[in-house]
């Protein structure tokens, strides 16, 4: 993955906020780290397949997008929760590359 510096491992706060969740609900037994690693390989896959340039820009992109197929299937969050998040994620993208 592409990083910004060493001592900045997140390009943006989602990423962090993504990460800690993931990280919270494997530690917490909601999901285990099986099921998340077949999920964000899924994402992946289906991000390659969609064109994703696959230089590391967008790996925090493909967890999110597991995530949101996670908490979906396992009813942890409603659709309009889930698409909320994505809005906000997508807004804060755009917000960040033109500053």
């Amino acid at each position: 993955m592409s990083r910004p510096g060493a001592d900045r491992p997140f390009r943006a706060p989602w990423e962090a906020q993504t990460f800690a969740l993931v990280t919270a609900l494997i530690d917490a037994g909601v999901v285990t780290s099986g099921e998340w690693a077949a999920c964000l390989g899924r994402a992946i896959r289906a991000a390659q397949a969609g064109g994703d340039p696959d230089d590391g820009t967008s790996a925090y992109r493909h967890w999110a997008t597991a995530l949101e197929g996670l908490l979906a299937t396992k009813g942890l969050a409603s659709p309009v929760l889930v698409e909320a998040r994505e809005a906000g994620m997508t807004a804060a993208e755009h917000g960040a590359a033109q500053a």
